[in-house]
């Protein structure tokens, strides 16, 4: 309601007051994935059989890169500043996870996957290939390796095109192709997609993160971009949790960019984290679901 006043204070005001229509617009449209609420805070879904966690990512950008350096164009790989906070990948810490359209599934992956060094991952590159660069409390950086050691990703707002060892800062990476189930373009097509959007950035960016642009590369479908899919109706996308053997997770969304987003971010806090806040989420539903019996 806020946002639809905020236009119309902008389509009907008199002209000294269209800058302050035009700020709230801007605030409205700037609103960050914290502050968007889901249809019950609670995560309770009186008419489901079980509990769902409701996701919306409608304003928000995942911006991903905010642990990268924000000079990497500007250093040469051997005066890079090195991040002595940054904690070695931790293949435990990763949670197995897989996404299902409808009953298709549609990604898969097991946990623990190896990581090369960059530079041996360089000599197992082939251009059109998906790159995922790893740590311990980072956001996974994506890539589409486009060949002479170099790869197209989107980072800060903006497509660039860098050098392979200049983008890992020193993560270790691993080949992801096989992640998505969907059938690759040809590799001449991938690197076309990557390399004809070098220099995009900002608002004209279709891509919430660099995971979703390195897919649209390889892929070409017009889910991972920004709005490609409808948000009404029943979800029809479940993203998996796999703790264990006997022990997993279920959670419903309408678009394939939220369960993405949503699937990053625990990748972001890590296996044990995730588990500790579906403990919590679940604890506090629960003693929702006695309060109002009780009531």
């Amino acid at each position: 309601e806020g946002q639809k006043l905020a236009l119309r204070l902008l389509i009907e005001a008199p002209e000294e007051s269209q800058r302050a229509a035009e700020l709230q617009v801007e605030k409205l449209t700037h609103i960050n994935y914290a502050e968007v609420p889901t249809s019950d805070p609670n995560g309770f879904d009186p008419d489901g059989d079980g509990t769902r966690i409701g996701v919306s990512y409608i304003f928000s950008n995942d911006d991903d890169d905010q642990d990268q350096d924000e000079n990497l164009d500007h250093f040469p790989p051997e005066s890079r500043p090195v991040n002595h906070g940054e904690k070695p990948f931790d293949p435990e810490d990763e949670l197995e996870c897989a996404i299902y359209y409808r009953d298709e599934c549609v990604y898969g992956r097991s946990s623990g996957a190896a990581s090369l060094s960059p530079e041996n991952l360089l000599a197992k590159c082939r251009p059109g290939d998906l790159l995922e660069f790893v740590a311990t409390g980072q956001y996974p950086h994506w890539a589409v390796y486009v060949g002479d050691f170099q790869v197209v990703h989107l980072h800060r707002a903006e497509i660039k095109n860098n050098f392979l060892t200049d983008v890992s800062q020193g993560k270790k990476g691993r080949i992801v192709n096989g992640l998505y189930r969907h059938r690759a373009l040809p590799p001449e097509v991938i690197v076309r997609n990557a390399m004809d959007h070098v220099g995009t950035r900002d608002r004209d960016l279709c891509w919430r993160n660099s995971e979703c642009f390195a897919a649209w590369c390889r892929f070409g479908r017009r889910e991972f971009k920004i709005g490609g899919e409808i948000r009404i109706g029943k979800q029809p996308y479940k993203l998996k949790l796999l703790f264990s053997e006997k022990k997993s997770h279920i959670l419903e969304f309408q678009c394939l960019e939220d369960v993405i987003m949503e699937k990053r971010r625990n990748d972001q806090i890590g296996k044990d984290v995730v588990m500790q806040e579906l403990a919590n989420h679940l604890n506090a539903t629960h003693g929702l679901k006695e309060e109002r019996f009780v009531n």
